[in-house]
C-alpha cells in the first residue's frame, strides 16, 4: 500500500462504517442548503433594514437563544432517548421551518419579525439536533473511531460552507433569496432518507439514562469538577461568543468596508473560508490525537490569522486570509469536541455535549449583537479585531494550563 492510500486510510477511517457513510453523505447535503439559506437569510435581513448591523445580529443570536437558556434540559432529552429518533424530528422541524421562510420571500411577505420567529423555531430545533447529532456519532463508529469521526464530521459541517454559499450567489442572482429557502428545505430530505436506511443492528447501544430528579445539576457538576472537560469548555464559550460571528462581520466588511453590495461576493468569502474549515477537519481527523496543548496552538494561529483578516487592505487579501483561519478555526472547534466525547462517561454524553453547543452555539445570542453593536458604532474592523485579541488570549491561556497538566 503506498504511503498516500496508507493517510487516506487513516484519514477517512471512520467512513468505512456502512451507517456512518449514509449519514455522512445525507449531511454533506444538507449542510449545503444549511449554508445556502445562511447567505441568503443576512442579505435579505440586510435588505429589509437598510444594513443595519444589529439587527442582522439578532437574527443569528435567536437561532441559538434556545441553547444558552435551555441547552442542558436539551441534552438530558438525548441521554434520555433515542439520538436516531430525536434526529426525525428535529430535521424535519428545520426543514419546514426553511419552506415557510422561503413561501414568504416568493410572495412577498417576509418582514423582518416573521425572520426573527422563525430563526428562534430553528433554534428551538437545534437545542436538541445538535446534541443528538454528536452523540449519535458515537453510536455509528464505536469509541475507536470518534476522534475520526467526530474531525470527519466537522470537515463535512463546512463542506456545506464551501459548496452552499458557491451555489447561493448564483442562485440568488437567478431567482432571488427564496430560491435559495427551498433549495434548503428540500435537502434536509437527505438526512431523513439516511436516517431511515440505516441498520439498526449494527448501532452501538449507548445506556441511557433513566428520569430522576436534578440530572441537569448532575451533569453540570461532572464538568465543573472535571478540569480535562471544563477547560476545553471555557475556552470554546469564550471563542464561541466574541469570534464565531461571521455571519454578523463578514456581510458587513464585505457592504460597508469594501463598499461592494453583491451577494456573490459574500458567498465567495464564506467559501474561501469553508476550503479552510474542510482542511483543518481532515488534517484533526488525520492527526486524531486531541489535547489542551493543540488546542492552545490553534486558538492563537486562529486569532492571528482572524487579526490578519481585519487589517486587510482589500477583499481579495481577505479572501486569501479566511482560508487559513478557518482551517484553525475548526481545527480548534474539532480538538475540544473529541477530547469531550473522549473524557466523557455514556451516560454523561448526551449532557456534556449540550453544553459544548450551548458554549460554542449558544453564546451567539451574546456575541452577536455585541460584535454588531460594535461594527456599528466603529466598523467591521474592530468587530473582528475584538474576536481575534480575545481567541489568540484564550489560546494564550490553554497554553498555561496545558503545562501545569503536563507538570502534574
Amino acid at each position: 500500500m503506498s504511503a498516500a492510500s496508507r493517510i487516506a486510510g487513516r484519514t477517512f477511517a471512520a467512513l468505512v462504517v456502512p451507517n456512518y457513510r449514509k449519514y455522512f453523505i445525507g449531511q454533506v447535503i444538507s449542510n449545503s442548503g444549511t449554508w445556502m439559506q445562511s447567505v441568503a437569510q443576512g442579505w435579505l435581513i440586510l435588505q429589509l433594514t437598510g444594513h443595519n448591523g444589529f439587527y442582522l445580529g439578532v437574527s443569528v443570536a435567536l437561532q441559538y437563544l434556545p441553547m444558552l437558556l435551555l441547552g442542558s434540559y436539551g441534552g438530558l432529552l438525548v441521554d434520555r432517548t433515542s439520538k436516531r429518533r430525536v434526529l426525525y424530528v428535529t430535521q424535519s422541524t428545520a426543514g419546514l421551518s426553511a419552506l415557510v421562510l422561503g413561501l414568504l420571500v416568493s410572495t412577498h411577505h417576509a418582514q423582518v419579525w416573521q425572520v426573527f420567529v422563525l430563526s428562534l423555531a430553528l433554534g428551538v430545533s437545534n437545542m436538541f439536533d445538535v446534541p443528538a447529532r454528536q452523540a449519535f456519532i458515537q453510536e455509528m463508529v464505536g469509541r475507536d473511531l470518534i476522534t475520526n469521526a467526530v474531525s470527519l464530521n466537522s470537515a463535512l459541517m463546512n463542506s456545506g460552507r464551501l459548496i452552499g454559499p458557491a451555489i447561493s450567489a448564483g442562485v440568488i442572482a437567478a431567482f432571488g433569496t427564496a430560491a435559495c429557502f427551498f433549495v434548503n428545505a428540500g435537502s434536509y430530505v437527505a438526512v431523513l432518507i439516511a436516517l431511515l436506511a440505516m441498520d439498526s443492528s449494527r448501532l452501538t447501544p449507548i445506556r441511557r439514562v433513566t428520569r430522576a430528579k436534578g440530572q441537569v445539576m448532575l451533569g453540570l457538576r461532572y464538568v465543573k469538577n472535571n478540569p480535562v472537560l471544563r477547560r476545553p469548555l471555557i475556552a470554546v464559550a469564550i471563542v464561541g461568543t466574541f469570534a464565531f460571528n461571521f455571519t454578523v462581520t463578514l456581510p458587513l466588511l464585505v457592504q460597508r468596508t469594501f463598499h461592494d453590495q453583491r451577494a456573490g461576493d459574500y458567498g465567495i468569502l464564506l467559501s474561501a473560508m469553508g476550503l479552510g474549515a474542510i482542511l483543518g477537519g481532515l488534517t484533526v481527523a488525520h492527526r486524531s490525537r486531541p489535547s489542551l496543548k493543540l488546542m492552545s496552538v490553534l486558538g492563537i494561529l486562529f486569532g492571528l490569522c482572524m487579526a490578519g483578516v481585519a487589517l486587510s487592505p482589500n477583499q481579495v487579501v481577505a479572501t486569501i486570509l479566511l482560508v487559513p483561519t478557518g482551517a484553525f478555526s475548526i481545527a480548534f472547534v474539532s480538538t475540544g469536541n473529541a477530547m469531550l466525547q473522549l473524557n466523557s462517561t455514556e451516560e454523561m454524553r448526551g449532557r456534556v455535549m449540550s453544553l459544548h453547543a450551548t458554549a460554542f452555539l449558544g453564546s451567539t445570542p451574546v456575541g452577536a449583537p455585541i460584535i454588531g453593536i460594535i461594527c456599528n458604532l466603529t466598523n467591521p474592523r474592530v468587530g473582528l479585531g475584538v474576536g481575534a485579541s480575545l481567541t489568540f488570549l484564550t489560546g494564550l491561556m490553554l497554553a498555561r494550563q496545558s503545562k501545569e497538566v503536563t507538570v502534574a
